[in-house]
């Protein structure tokens, strides 16, 4: 890796390998450890470089978060997209599960958009997109069980795949549970009690 060459960033690109470079070291460092002079180190620019676009790393943070949740959307969207069965109920199933994987996968900034929020600056793109992650939830429990039990309902999905996420990450679970049986029956469960009295 020394002997490698780093590439020049073209205009606009920094921005997103400064965004990179922070979610790779919240991958190896606690949060508290890192800082805008590492994560320039680790994007191969000027320690000042940041400061162009990122005033504290809590703005990153908050930036990183934003992007996390956007990808969160795309992900569960094309999940439910993906399935055979387009009914309501398969498609939150098909959600959850993409939910859970996706925890598993960007474990850095699953923690920053649900975690880790002490040094997070809830900036407008990280708002902007949660709220968006919110409202696809609820698009998806008022398709199943109408608009009243929509914002009660919504929370009870994410409330389930949360926890089980969380549960997971923090190696919490026993050993003899199966990851992918144990949300398939979590949300049974949420799904079937939220059509109980529809």
């Amino acid at each position: 890796m020394s002997g490698e060459t780093k590439k020049p960033y073209h205009h606009g690109d920094l921005r997103d390998a400064l965004l990179n470079a922070a979610e790779d070291a919240l991958a190896d460092l606690p949060l508290e450890k890192v800082s805008l002079r590492e994560i320039a180190r680790r994007a191969g620019v000027s320690h000042a470089a940041p400061k162009h676009h990122f005033a504290t790393v809590g703005e990153l943070y908050g930036e990183l978060a934003g992007r996390g949740f956007e990808r969160f959307v795309t992900a569960l969207d094309e999940a439910a997209g993906r399935g055979n069965d387009q009914s309501a109920a398969a498609r939150l199933q098909d959600m959850s599960r993409a939910y859970v994987r996706f925890a598993q996968g960007n474990r850095a900034t699953y923690g920053l958009m649900f975690g880790k929020r002490a040094g997070v600056e809830r900036t407008p793109r990280m708002m902007h997109a949660a709220f968006a992650a919110w409202q696809q939830l609820e698009r998806e429990v008022i398709a199943l069980a109408g608009p009243q039990r929509a914002p009660t309902g919504a929370l009870m999905v994410w409330s389930a795949c949360h926890g089980f996420s969380m549960l997971l990450l923090d190696q919490a679970t026993p050993p003899h549970i199966d990851p992918d049986q144990a949300v398939e029956a979590i949300t049974r469960l949420v799904i079937a009690g939220l059509q109980s009295d529809t």
